[in-house]
């Protein structure tokens, strides 16, 4: 059963901060919390974590995963920014933004869209996430914590514990963290299409 760890959101504790990321790096599942609620985070090179995420979320095992950067500059090492995307991103990051763009050499290819070769890119506005890209040094593997038939807006801690306590490795548990999916904008082919209305405003198309 997954340790469940109380972090404080606005300053969170080193200590725990780096036992979680000790977990990621060792091929486990944490949970934690974003500007969009909870979501399920592992390393870029763990590609078993894909089958372990898609049987929690009960879907597919090639959904379209995320990495969560912790800047702009990061991104740039792992998809290709243009112009148009460039200054899109800069507007609305850090916020509840996914967008979707050609991945580069550097993202394994199982963490790919399979088909279009793509991978969604998040900036997330919150003290924990930063925290944690911080300690790992890298992008973080990252899909949003849902689950068939439950009303995520009425998820707690509790629930995650009693529904995947034995699927993940730790929980960090900030108190209730508002479960609305971010807004993903594909920006793959030079133009902005959105893909899905979220948390982040549209006030750029």
């Amino acid at each position: 059963m997954a340790e469940v760890y109380q972090v404080h959101p606005e300053n969170p504790q080193p200590r725990t901060i780096k036992m979680a990321i000790d977990a990621v790096k060792e091929g486990g599942l944490i949970v934690y919390p974003t500007d969009s609620g909870y979501a399920i985070g592992w390393s870029l090179d763990n590609h078993q974590a894909l089958k372990k995420v898609a049987f929690i979320k009960a879907v597919e095992e090639h959904q379209n995963y995320t990495m969560m950067c912790d800047s702009i500059s990061q991104m740039t090492d792992y998809v290709l920014v243009d112009n148009v995307a460039f200054r899109l991103m800069k507007q609305h990051t850090p916020g509840p933004y996914t967008f979707i763009l050609p991945a580069t050499r550097r993202v394994p290819k199982k963490m790919q869209h399979q088909k279009r070769r793509t991978i969604g890119v998040r900036v997330s506005d919150h003290n924990v996430v930063q925290a944690l890209l911080t300690e790992l040094g890298e992008p973080m593997m990252t899909s949003s914590l849902e689950f068939p038939n439950v009303d995520m807006y009425a998820l707690d801690i509790d629930d995650v514990v009693d529904k995947i306590g034995n699927q993940v490795d730790m929980i960090i548990d900030v108190g209730y963290c508002a479960q609305e999916p971010s807004t993903v904008v594909d920006l793959s082919d030079g133009e902005v299409n959105i893909l899905r209305q979220g948390a982040g405003e549209v006030d750029f198309v």
